[in-house]
């Protein structure tokens, strides 16, 4: 489903974070969001899935402003993944059924069991089903909450700094788990991340936002060195390496 923002502006009172945003992400692609601390990465994707309502301009998913649609529907169609999701003490297995709150009846149904036993084995994560989150690794965690955005059936997840605080290792298995998903199970995902380079390799999209406004939005092919200093101030190379761009910072400048 394509998501569409048209002149989109967010303000918190007086202070303006989001100035006239316009952005369209097609269906089906992995969508990563860039910039530095501050550049309103957040707050625009809280504003996709109407946790935040803008001063001005619209959110369509597909033909459909989500301003009329309701919470509980909106959350049958996306999927949000805060940044700050804390482990408690439930196994992995009753964490994932909860992403079939949003359509579950009174009683959970063979249909929720089966949706949940899904995404624990399209995660890889069936293994930890009986597993106590709070016992687990950040990596183990971040995929129990990455399964149980997709157990919701949403045909868009947004996800805010998923790979924070984890290791390379982690950092390289959750990103690759994530276009797996997009790309063989017809799901869109728009993603924040500091991680640039995680960004090139992984993106189809990448969308540059620097105080509140749109920079760039390109493909990780068509990213230049201009592009990354216009957001971030420093000066890199790109260079090729198995086909795959890597952005190397050679110098900072001072704002």
């Amino acid at each position: 489903m394509e998501l569409s923002i048209q002149n989109l502006s967010f303000s918190y009172g007086e202070f303006p974070v989001l100035r006239d945003i316009s952005l369209k992400i097609p269906a089906h692609k992995l969508a990563i969001i860039l910039g530095p601390n501050g550049a309103g990465k957040t707050t625009l994707l809280k504003c996709m899935n109407g946790m935040l309502k803008p001063l001005s301009g619209k959110v369509t998913m597909g033909i459909t402003d989500i301003s009329r649609i309701s919470l509980r529907d909106m959350s049958r169609k996306c999927a949000y993944l805060s940044q700050h999701n804390k482990p408690g003490r439930t196994t992995a297995f009753d964490a994932v059924l909860l992403g079939r709150k949003p359509g579950m009846g009174w009683r959970v149904t063979d249909h929720d069991l089966i949706h949940t036993e899904a995404a624990l084995k399209l995660t890889g994560i069936r293994n930890l089903a009986l597993r106590h989150t709070d016992s687990m690794s950040g990596g183990e965690f971040k995929k129990v909450c990455l399964a149980r955005a997709i157990a919701q059936e949403p045909s868009l997840m947004l996800l805010d700094e998923p790979t924070a605080s984890l290791d390379l290792k982690s950092r390289l298995s959750f990103m690759e788990l994530l276009r797996r998903i997009v790309r063989e199970h017809e799901m869109s995902a728009v993603v924040t991340l500091h991680d640039l380079n995680s960004a090139l390799r992984f993106g189809d999209l990448l969308v540059f936002l620097q105080d509140g406004e749109i920079q760039s939005v390109t493909s990780p092919e068509e990213v230049t060195p201009e592009t990354i200093y216009k957001t971030y101030g420093v000066h890199t190379d790109l260079i090729i390496h198995n086909g795959i761009p890597f952005a190397l910072p050679v110098s900072s400048v001072s704002p």
